[in-house]
């Protein structure tokens, strides 16, 4: 059965083509720039090399239809007909309190995804756009959205909860959610795979890190708390977002230098984490040349700070919990930033950590287990996948639950 995974953004879409249940990638690429100049289809022919397709692609349909184009197209296609894909896997960001797993696409469902724009206003619209947008290319095609959110609704209250006057929670929602569900769900799994640990029963910490980041604390298979919250900002320091802040700062900021609350807005989702504190760049690469090559103090300290925020969460969680059984790292900074992850695991001996730094060094982007044969908790890198959660939930959505029908 083929699945095609769609992730629509604000002005991308990316894409990936998958055989289930085998779980065979047959094609993936990006769109960038939609509704911009410049606007481009970035893949791979069919002797894996890149190839970028230019054009103007004025909006999602447009994008969508490009690469369905693509996608049956003589020179780059893996299909004769759009009737081989048998269904489509959204991503979606945030589905509330309302899906606690993902859902086939109905009016319904969709009038729900709606009401939690308000929650994901950058994303959720986007989101909404690829599935209507599908709707209307491939009708009778089932869609299956997939929600960020879903996998943590199995935090208990006390861990989702704010402690601002109850009637604020039930009159607007205002809660923990927690995001990359689809990929701390995926790597907890993963680990438990390679390490021979029963997923219902392990203790696992997943590091999300990359442009955004996020910790979740995992406890027999069941997210039991996360770094984010109501929206992407709280939690670890990140590219351009500050994470966890004193809300005084906020207002403090906000009086004296007398700006609105849009600006204060873009001010700890854009200007701030690494970007804000060194001035230089939001890519972690970066940040690691200036501090190891030019000794820019300021760098030094961007990367001491995200080293702690994260070690401060690992114990948290390693408390809530009553143990833990492995560390995960991924995300683009966690799967190739071997001085991150030394960085944040230094110090950690007291919890069983016994840290292989000659292997933490030897690779990018591989599945491998970092810490020495004997350590009591592993540490691992374990490579995102979060299309294929998503091709495995419209899988079985729309054939194993459907035959157990």
């Amino acid at each position: 059965m083929k699945i095609l995974v769609l992730n629509c953004g604000s002005s991308s879409i990316k894409y990936q083509l998958l055989n289930m249940p085998e779980a065979t990638e047959l094609a993936n690429g990006i769109v960038e720039k939609i509704g911009l100049s410049g606007s481009f289809l970035k893949t791979k022919d069919k002797n894996g090399n890149k190839v970028i397709l230019e054009g103007d692609i004025m909006d999602h349909t447009a994008g969508i239809e490009y690469v369905l184009g693509v996608l049956k197209s003589e020179r780059f296609g893996v299909v004769s007909s759009l009737e081989e894909i048998q269904a489509v896997g959204h991503r979606v960001v945030h589905g509330g309190e309302t899906f606690k797993d993902s859902a086939i696409v109905t009016p319904e469902v969709l009038k729900e995804i709606e009401k939690c724009i308000d929650l994901a206003p950058l994303h959720n619209p986007p989101n909404l756009l690829g599935i209507k947008s599908m709707m209307d290319i491939l009708p009778g095609v089932p869609q299956v959205a997939v929600f960020d959110t879903a996998f943590h609704q199995s935090m208990p209250a006390h861990s989702y909860m704010y402690a601002i006057p109850y009637e604020l929670y039930k009159k607007y929602g205002i809660r923990r959610y927690g995001f990359h569900g689809t990929s701390h769900k995926y790597v907890s799994r993963r680990a438990c795979e390679i390490l021979g640990l029963d997923y219902n029963k392990a203790k696992i910490i997943s590091c999300h890190l990359g442009g955004g980041a996020s910790i979740a604390a995992i406890d027999g298979g069941r997210s039991v708390d996360t770094s984010m919250g109501l929206t992407p900002v709280e939690g670890m320091i990140m590219g351009t977002r500050a994470g966890d802040l004193d809300l005084g700062v906020l207002t403090f900021i906000m009086k004296k230098e007398d700006i609105s609350v849009n600006t204060a807005n873009t001010l700890i989702n854009k200007r701030s984490g690494v970007l804000g504190i060194t001035g230089i760049s939001s890519d972690m690469r970066d940040i690691e040349l200036e501090a190891f090559e030019k000794g820019n103090d300021r760098a030094q300290l961007a990367l001491d700070m995200y080293d702690y925020r994260i070690k401060k969460y690992i114990g948290g969680y390693a408390v809530a919990m009553g143990g833990v059984d492995a560390i995960i790292f991924t995300g683009g900074v966690g799967e190739n930033g071997d001085v991150t992850r030394a960085g944040v695991c230094r110090g950690l001996e007291f919890m069983g950590v016994d840290f292989d730094h000659e292997v933490n060094k030897s690779f990018r982007a591989e599945e491998r287990i970092i810490t020495k044969p004997d350590s009591k908790v592993k540490v691992m890198v374990v490579p995102t996948n979060e299309e294929l959660v998503i091709a495995e939930d419209s899988y079985r959505l729309t054939v194993v639950e459907a035959v157990e029908a």
